[in-house]
């Protein structure tokens, strides 16, 4: 039973919770419509429980983004702090506000983990152990490279500034790459969606304006038949989304 229900640091209790309500709302209207049966609805919302192990890593990968798109304006703002002369240290405590402009909501992760390394380097940690420690906990990829950068930097004394100035420019490029593919790819998972939804929409249309039309569906051989058509609907829609699983 423990391999059913997800934990994540990246995805919040409440996130989980929400989305397995909806969805299991969601299937049990699907339930009724296909076999206009509750118990039969009330069993096939309960397969709501394996959505968020399914959804998981899609969460994780969203969170991941969101973060390497705030930690580049942290970065440009940092940045402007260190070309005036005031060093990193410095420049990561004395930007805190304009990233908190930047961020107003206090739960945004970015935000979460600054506060983390300021009260870190506040009590004398090291920037480079901090950093390595933010990185390790997020696991995102830019992150982990900026940092590895900025620790050899601060070991030989290479020029920061512009380690934090490229580290932003090529991360708002690979930004913008992942944004242009995911609006093409979210537009046809949505195709997919509606074309999913349909079948949906026209039975429940006949079921209210011509009920005694489909009420063959409902009884004896109907609801097999209504079985195997929504095994085949699931299966065209798990097939559509795996085949629009693609990673940017």
């Amino acid at each position: 039973m423990k391999k059913i229900f997800v934990k994540s640091p990246f995805v919040s209790k409440k996130k989980i919770v929400q989305a397995t309500v909806i969805v299991a709302i969601i299937l049990f209207g699907i339930g009724y419509v296909f076999f206009q049966h509750v118990i039969a609805a009330f069993i096939i919302s309960s397969a709501a429980i394996f959505y968020p192990k399914m959804k998981i890593k899609d969460w994780e990968d969203k969170y991941k983004f969101d973060l390497a798109l705030q930690f580049k304006q942290v970065l440009i703002v940092i940045n402007s702090y260190v070309s005036a002369g005031k060093s990193v240290e410095t420049a990561f405590q004395d930007s805190f506000k304009e990233i908190k402009m930047l961020f107003p909501d206090e739960n945004t992760p970015i935000v979460k983990e600054l506060q983390l390394i300021n009260r870190k380097l506040r009590n004398g940690q090291p920037l480079e152990i901090a950093l390595k420690d933010f990185s390790e906990k997020t696991k995102q990829e830019d992150i982990q490279d900026f940092t590895e950068v900025f620790n050899a930097c601060k070991r030989t004394g290479g020029n920061i500034s512009e380690v934090i100035r490229k580290t932003s420019q090529v991360i708002g490029e690979k930004v913008d790459i992942q944004q242009e593919i995911s609006v093409l790819i979210a537009q046809k998972k949505f195709e997919s969606q509606v074309l999913t939804a349909a079948p949906l929409a026209f039975i429940a249309f006949l079921k209210l304006s011509s009920p005694e039309y489909v009420a063959p569906l409902y009884v004896g051989g109907g609801r097999v038949i209504m079985f195997i058509s929504l095994v085949v609907l699931v299966g065209c829609y798990y097939m559509t989304q795996k085949m629009m699983n693609i990673k940017v």
